[in-house]
């Protein structure tokens, strides 16, 4: 291998082979000059952990698995199913000590469940860069989904309606473990590929440049979690059609109790589902190290500190802070607005299993062409994960603005059921790429070998929001004389326009790119203090840490000199 490929050998000896810190310095010092003399790729590749089809095709099977019918759609479904026979005429339940209206039941479980995401993500995300054991955290969560999803045969008659509630709380917090984790590795995956391999021995040999590097890094990741949602949206497709000939079995519109009987049983099914699918990526997936623990540190340690460091480092982080922001006020707006519609919803078409199947169905359907719309010209026109990014933000407004109008009139705003099949195709075409470009924009504003934790805390700001919005919209709801339903669309379609303004023409990725190697670079330095600072054994040493203070330094046999 020649000299020029320096940064690749290296990498075939480094722990750290999914995404180490970078070696190219923007500091300005002398590394920075030896850069310019000796341009090494800032990816680093070790043989042993080069992505192989078989693990993506099985990453893509573990998300079309983890489709959301089980504990994302027909569980809340049959949730609110049994709070609406359990309330009654009276259309009211008590609920932590409080009359409240079953909307006000929802929001207030969401926001609940939300709130206690916080705080796992805060315990598990802060630490899920270090070692080895990270997979293990999404095996252990998929399996909690798992036995709640199955837990749900036995919550299908009115006098369970308590136990639906829990079981619908802890079941958004693991499938929102499950899909956070998940999503989290594919920067490593992409970042692994064959094709970015060649891409660094080209940038190394000088016969591309810097921005051509990104490039290919940018549109690998935009491949993967797109392709990823594409083949999501199709299995989907396919699980939903076997799901239709179940409910003609169970005969599900006969009555009451078969409904809720027939939504058990989906979620059981979809469930066994998932288990089947997420089995092949448990298996390929590649164990790759992460960072190693600085000396001095264990696992649950390292944890704290990184969390500390993010959080009073990321103010360095411009961009990174700014997307967080506004990825905060529009997942706000989105969740909420999801909630609310949903709710409206199952009103209209009564909870019946059978048409809100097809509606789900129709939803898919149009998901999957918006997804292949957006990645094909994406593609076809060379655009840039940001500008795809902005065009969804504009589909998200019109839909909030169409639910205001519901405010003033029963003619439209979410009050017929023609309206929800016309939504099903405006979320799937225009709004649902969300949920993949969202991601993508935050590898894009991600430190390398930093995904977990940042994925985490972009998580702990979903969730924070999701929470904060659906209690904020339950609140509106109840000091409404009139109980109006579609008060909260107000609120969501100013935070909407809020977050548009604010991502749209403050957030730079090239910008972004600069400030995290920097980051990187400076973080490197605090650790090599660091372990000058401790010995072999574990014991503080007195060392000086090069800023030039003078203080004292340390000779061979560890005596101050």
């Amino acid at each position: 291998m020649s000299v020029a490929n320096a940064g690749l050998a290296a990498g075939a000896t480094s722990v750290q082979a999914e995404n180490p810190p970078p070696t190219a310095k923007d500091l300005g010092g002398p590394a920075a000059l030896a850069d310019e003399d000796h341009p090494i790729a800032p990816d680093q590749f070790d043989p042993r952990y080069e992505t192989t089809k078989w693990e993506i095709w099985s990453y893509y099977c573990y998300y079309i698995g983890n489709n959301g019918l089980t504990l994302f759609n027909f569980g809340p479904t049959l949730f609110q199913d049994l709070l609406y026979e359990a309330a009654g005429d009276g259309g009211t339940l008590s609920f932590l000590g409080s009359t409240r209206t079953i909307n006000s039941i929802v929001l207030l479980a969401n926001g609940i469940s939300f709130a206690i995401q916080v705080i796992l993500f805060l315990i598990i995300g802060s630490f899920a860069d270090y070692g080895t054991w990270r997979p293990w955290i999404l095996i252990f969560w998929s399996v909690v989904a798992w036995a709640i999803g199955f837990g749900f045969l036995g919550v299908h008659t009115i006098d369970k309606w308590h136990v639906a509630t829990g079981l619908y709380m802890v079941g958004l917090i693991a499938y929102q473990m499950c899909i956070t984790f998940w999503t989290a590795a594919f920067p490593g995956l992409a970042r692994n590929t064959v094709e970015m391999r060649m891409k660094a021995e080209e940038y190394e040999a000088r016969e591309i440049d810097r921005d051509k590097y990104d490039y290919a890094d940018m549109m690998m990741r935009n491949r993967l979690q797109n392709v990823a949602f594409i083949m999501q949206s199709l299995g989907e497709i396919f699980i939903l059609a076997v799901l239709v000939g179940i409910l003609f079995a169970l005969d599900v519109n006969a009555s009451t109790e078969n409904n809720l009987w027939g939504l058990s049983v989906l979620i059981a099914y979809a469930s066994g589902v998932w288990v089947v699918l997420a089995i092949p990526w448990f298996y390929f997936e590649k164990k790759r190290p992460g960072q190693d623990l600085p000396p001095g540190m264990n696992i649950v340690s390292v944890g704290f500190w990184q969390l500390y460091r993010a959080f009073t480092q990321i103010w360095r982080l411009k961009q990174t802070l700014i997307y967080l922001i506004g990825y905060f006020l529009l997942g706000d707006s989105l969740n909420t607005t999801v909630t609310v519609i949903a709710t409206l919803q199952n009103t209209v078409v009564s909870y019946n299993t059978l048409t809100l199947t097809y509606l789900l169905i129709v939803g898919i359907t149009a998901q999957l062409v918006g997804i292949f719309a957006f990645w094909t010209i994406q593609k076809r026109f060379h655009l840039s994960t940001k500008t795809m990014f902005d065009a969804i933000m504009v589909g998200i407004i019109l839909l909030d603005a169409w639910g205001m109008i519901g405010i003033w009139t029963q003619k439209f705003g979410f009050h017929n059921e023609w309206e929800f099949w016309l939504y099903q195709v405006w979320y799937g075409l225009f709004v649902c790429p969300w949920y993949s470009y969202s991601q993508i924009m935050i590898s894009e504003v991600t430190p390398r070998g930093k995904e977990f934790l940042f994925f985490a805390l972009f998580s702990i700001m979903g969730k924070t929001s999701a929470f904060i919005g659906p209690i904020v919209s339950s609140a509106i709801i109840d000091a409404s004389p009139t109980g109006n339903n579609s008060l909260p669309f107000y609120f969501l379609l100013g935070l909407s326009l809020l977050s548009f303004g604010l991502l749209a023409f403050f957030v730079d990725l090239k910008k972004s790119r600069r400030e995290q190697e920097i980051f990187l670079a400076e973080e490197k330095a605090v650790k090599e203090r660091r372990a000058s600072y401790v010995s072999p054994t574990g014991r503080s040493l007195a060392v000086s840490d090069g800023s030039g203070s003078g203080s004292p330094t340390i000779g061979k046999t560890g005596v101050k000199v």
